[in-house]
């Protein structure tokens, strides 16, 4: 690994996909750390370059588990990661633009800079049983992930962002 700021993937999965998503990220970034965000804590925020922020849309909204990490880092980053570049993937199963409204939000707060257009794979589960149901992300929307992690780890590495 170079000196370069080295770029986070703080991801949240209950069926699988949005971690499959992070996963294929970080696999083309290769020197990112791919964090779960139970597991993230305001000093790695602090000591990244930038973040890839990857998580599911539930009931119109982030997830509880990574709406609990911004609230519980919010603060103590508050103030200090102004101008850091930013991406987010979000895994929905039938819209995702409400989870993505709410974390460009909150990283309007911390002043993050938006460096690519969001993703959203939409899974097109609808029922209990389809929404419960672990997610096959198709090939092509991994390889989506796969290059924007690479091009997060280029762009932070060249000293792009």
């Amino acid at each position: 690994m170079t000196d370069a700021p080295h770029l986070l993937i703080a991801w949240h999965s209950r069926t699988g996909g949005s971690e499959a998503l992070a996963r294929a990220a970080a696999e083309g970034a290769q020197t990112a750390a791919l964090v779960a965000v139970a597991d993230v804590t305001p000093e790695m925020l602090l000591a990244a370059g930038g973040y890839l922020f990857v998580g599911p849309e539930n009931l119109a909204a982030l997830s509880g588990a990574m709406k609990e990490m911004f609230d519980r880092c919010y603060y103590p980053c508050l103030g200090k990661l102004e101008g850091r570049p930013y991406a987010t993937i979000i895994c929905a199963g039938s819209d995702g633009e409400n989870a993505q409204r709410q974390l460009d939000r909150i990283a309007t707060g911390w002043r993050l800079k938006r460096v690519a257009d969001p993703i959203i794979v939409n899974t097109a589960a609808q029922t209990p049983e389809a929404i419960l149901a672990p997610k096959m992300i198709a090939p092509n929307r991994l390889a989506e992930a796969h290059d924007l992690g690479a091009a997060l780890a280029e762009g932070l590495a060249a000293g792009i962002f």
